[in-house]
């Protein structure tokens, strides 16, 4: 038996001459565990899916489900269920008869179907909506409904296609922590598909990072956040500063960057620089700290400011013309348009992005 749940190996895919989708991916998941597919959209993510459930087949590569080959089976054969974003619930079924219908189809006498969905209507909070239709349910009691008739088939492996994507911001986010909590008691392996990176942040053991067809990074929420291997990884996961410098040389694990007409230290730790080399590098906008007093080695000049979800965002352009963004919690009315001020950061969150000899975490 495979301490794998799910292993892609090489998986590629094309619609047509010029269509690469998916361009040679692998990807092994672990039992028990939540993984997110995050990425903007075309980049692969629901063909990937698709091909995990068996609805659509690789040029090559091969699909393994505990250990087994699964590449060519139906997807009835799979012990995989999918959740999609419109839930697919029959308008003509009641909740209960909608949770149990595929243990109808698989000929599951009356009394046992009617015992399992009790048991799994309990289980996301719906009981004694048995006899309600969809249509007399809100977005998340027909998500919880969508929920339950896929569980209901013990399935190995569930995938999970946007189904928070219909939602309002706050029940989105009630609903995030409910499929969090149901998984780990379940103990199910989740394959979770979306494009919001809050939502893969606050849900994920681990998250994919996918673009054009490939994973560009896979790592737990903590690295794809904290530490980027690339500069797309860094701006797509939490917008953050891409900067580059000249290198000046090594102060211990720091380097000297020159960006610009201002020298800046990036933690360089197990990193080698040569002198003059150009760097990249990413800084988070939370990372900055302002100066409204405009000392320091580091200035700037405010050219924006406003205010998103408790949080003050100023946008800083640079001696050398070029632009920052820094953010801060809270509202300050004392900044100003085109007041000079000062900025700095600690070297441990300048992050070093796109470098070859950096290794992926697949």
């Amino acid at each position: 038996m495979s301490v794998y749940s799910l292993e892609l190996k090489n998986i590629t895919k094309s619609f047509g001459k010029d269509e690469d989708v998916l361009r040679g991916i692998s990807l092994s998941i672990e039992k028990g565990e939540f993984i997110t597919l995050l990425g903007a959209s075309g980049c692969g993510k629901t063909t990937t899916l698709r091909i995990i459930a068996g609805l659509e087949a690789p040029d090559s590569g091969n699909v393994y489900l505990d250990g087994k080959d699964v590449t060519d089976l139906e997807p009835n054969q799979r012990g995989v269920n999918t959740i999609f974003q419109n839930y697919a619930l029959f308008p003509h079924m009641t909740v209960a008869d909608n949770v149990g219908y595929g243990l109808k189809l698989k000929k599951v006498p009356k009394q046992e179907i009617k015992k399992r969905v009790s048991e799994m209507l309990e289980l996301v909070q719906l009981s004694g909506f048995e006899k309600r239709k969809p249509d007399q349910l809100s977005g998340g009691q027909r998500q919880r409904v969508a929920i339950a008739r896929a569980l209901i088939n013990n399935p190995q492996v569930l995938l999970l296609d946007e189904p928070l994507g219909a939602l309002d911001l706050k029940l989105r986010r009630a609903m995030q922590t409910e499929l969090k909590r149901l998984q780990k008691k379940l103990g199910i392996t989740f394959i979770y598909i979306t494009h919001d990176q809050e939502e893969a942040i606050n849900m994920s053991d681990r998250i994919a990072v996918m673009r054009e067809g490939h994973f560009e990074q896979i790592g737990t929420p903590d690295q794809i956040y904290n530490h980027p291997k690339t500069s797309y990884v860094a701006d797509f996961v939490g917008n953050a500063n891409i900067l580059e410098g000249i290198c000046q040389g090594m102060e211990g694990t720091q380097a000297v960057l020159l960006t610009g007409e201002q020298k800046l230290l990036v933690a360089a730790e197990g990193i080698s620089l040569e002198k003059g080399e150009k760097v990249t590098f990413a800084l988070r906008s939370e990372s900055i700290h302002v100066d409204e007093s405009g000392t320091g080695s580091l200035t700037a000049t405010v050219k924006e400011k406003s205010f998103a979800g408790g949080q003050l965002r100023m946008l800083l352009e640079l001696p050398d013309g070029s632009e920052i963004t820094a953010s801060r919690y809270g509202i300050d009315a004392n900044v100003k348009i085109g007041q000079k001020v000062g900025w700095s950061f600690e070297p441990g969150d300048g992050v070093i992005v796109d470098r070859e000899d950096q290794d992926e975490q697949l």
